[in-house]
């Protein structure tokens, strides 16, 4: 157990967290770095097993004369990109000293993926990169941290790149 902060002359307390599953989405970018240096803080102070996820679409089109998608030879390739640049993560996770540390992958849209593999997998928490994007660019982009934090059944940290939180 965790303690936590305490006002002087009060009473000792704990958390009482058990937080031993700890599941980071990742997109491979900045933001995704951040929050992993984050959930491998936690994995240390609560002895927990972290995974790393990462989930894609299939790129495709639908056009008014049928659909166009990627060949069996482009979705290998999509699918062993993504297979190298987990293990890379994996290997930077543990070089920041995650002990137990897993990977996984979807294909899929990400924030429904990452919801369900964490409901699948009995994941404790999920800590998520977000790009901290507001206003317009949010609006047409959309935020698949947000959809994760709107629909899972597990707490959920956010973590915005370092420098770039704004005030609301």
């Amino acid at each position: 157990m965790a303690a936590l902060p305490q006002h002087p002359g009060a009473a000792p307390q704990t958390m009482a967290i058990g937080w031993k599953r700890i599941c980071c989405p990742i997109d491979f970018s900045d933001p995704s770095r951040e929050a992993l240096r984050v959930a491998v803080d936690l994995c240390a102070a609560f002895g927990a097993e972290l995974t790393l996820f990462h989930s894609y679409q299939l790129p495709g089109y639908t056009l008014p004369e049928g659909s166009v998608v990627a060949s069996p030879k482009m979705l290998q390739e999509l699918a062993d990109q993504a297979e190298a640049h987990l293990q890379e993560w994996r290997k930077i996770a543990e070089e920041m000293g995650g002990r137990s540390v897993r990977t996984a992958k979807s294909v899929g849209e990400p924030a429904s993926e990452i919801v369900a593999f964490a409901r699948e997998q009995q994941q404790d928490l999920m800590v998520v990169g977000t790009h901290g994007r507001t206003g317009l660019r949010h609006a047409l982009l959309g935020s698949t941290a947000e959809r994760v934090v709107r629909r899972a059944g597990c707490p959920v940290l956010t973590v915005h790149p370092e420098g770039k939180a704004r005030a609301t």
